[in-house]
């Protein structure tokens, strides 16, 4: 702990150039007191710390003491500091271990590239979850991400429907997509997904599996993402679009690749510029909802449940509107 803390002194001074005892202590969450035996095991250990006396004083590194990384461009430097999402690593317990790569990094730096995290968070800021989300991290996911840095075999409960199963996993990796979490993970001869935030426990041994280092994860979820989806969609619907509606559709599918498929087989317009096309979705109930958006620009042509239940709105709708 003290190795530790005496490294974070170390790297405050060589990014900040001067820094009082009380300033140090703050940082470091410390006493005064501390601090000073701190400085005193520095230069015990021949690290130049020098203590300039009065108001304005404090310590400093004398020398110019310090590790600098050097062939870094500006912009490239100001890349290292958009690489870390802190919410994201926080969720995972990572919080601490990146404000401390940050800080070595910066202390590194020269100091014509001192500035970079400032300008980068000034210009960019990365708002990972969905609109309309506000979650708690899922309370397994510390636990999970240990288990994936040290390749270690997870026992994990996990909620599926109304029952819990049991599955003995080795964490491949974790991914974060629009606000939830999911793990990676090989059970037997099959590389799985499951949501985080369906897990019930995690139980981590000591027993270390061999990782297959050809494994491209974020390759891995590209094909299962779209896999996934085009699974989801196990039914079909035909429409009647206006110029508008079909702008308007868009914005209502979940996957893009759904509309696109859409518009490339669709009718040429007629002489309204309205078109037919056929449109794959999850479920009858799940189409309605989406078009139900569209109002007049769409028409149903099926199947008949779902033209009955564009019928019975419109039906209700001009009954409140008369």
């Amino acid at each position: 702990m003290r190795a530790s803390r005496l490294i974070s002194l170390l790297l405050l001074l060589q990014s900040r150039g001067s820094m009082t005892a009380s300033e140090l202590a703050q940082e470091l969450e410390v006493s005064e007191r501390t601090v000073y035996r701190d400085v005193l095991a520095l230069s015990a250990a021949g690290v130049p710390v020098y203590a300039d006396r009065g108001r304005a004083g404090g310590y400093r590194l004398l020398g110019g003491y310090r590790t600098r990384l050097t062939g870094l461009t500006r912009d490239e430097a100001e890349a290292l500091f958009l690489t870390g999402l802190p919410g994201p690593a926080g969720e995972m317990g990572l919080a601490d271990a990146v404000a401390s790569a940050e800080l070595k990094v910066l202390a590194a730096l020269p100091p014509a590239l001192r500035d970079a995290p400032a300008r980068a968070g000034q210009r960019f800021h990365l708002d990972v979850p969905g609109w309309f989300r506000e979650t708690a991290p899922p309370p397994w996911l510390p636990e999970l991400a240990r288990a994936v840095w040290a390749d270690r075999v997870v026992e994990l409960r996990y909620r599926r429907g109304d029952r819990e199963v049991a599955r003995r996993v080795q964490p491949y990796g974790l991914v974060l997509k629009s606000g939830v979490w999911y793990l990676v993970g090989r059970v037997g001869d099959d590389v799985r997904t499951y949501r985080v935030d369906r897990v019930t426990g995690v139980e981590v041994g000591d027993e270390q599996f061999d990782r297959d280092e050809g494994f491209d994860l974020a390759g891995h979820w590209r094909e299962q993402a779209g896999s996934f989806l085009r699974t989801m969609l196990r039914a079909e619907v035909a429409v009647r679009l206006s110029p508008a509606g079909l702008r308007q559709l868009r914005h209502q599918v979940d996957a893009p690749f759904v509309y696109d498929e859409m518009v490339a087989a669709a009718s040429p317009p007629d002489g309204q510029g309205w078109v037919v096309a056929r449109l794959p979705v999850e479920s009858v109930q799940v189409a309605y909802h989406q078009l139900l958006g569209l109002g007049p620009e769409v028409e149903v042509l099926g199947p008949p449940e779902l033209r009955q239940l564009f019928a019975e709105s419109a039906d209700r709708l001009g009954a409140l509107y008369r």
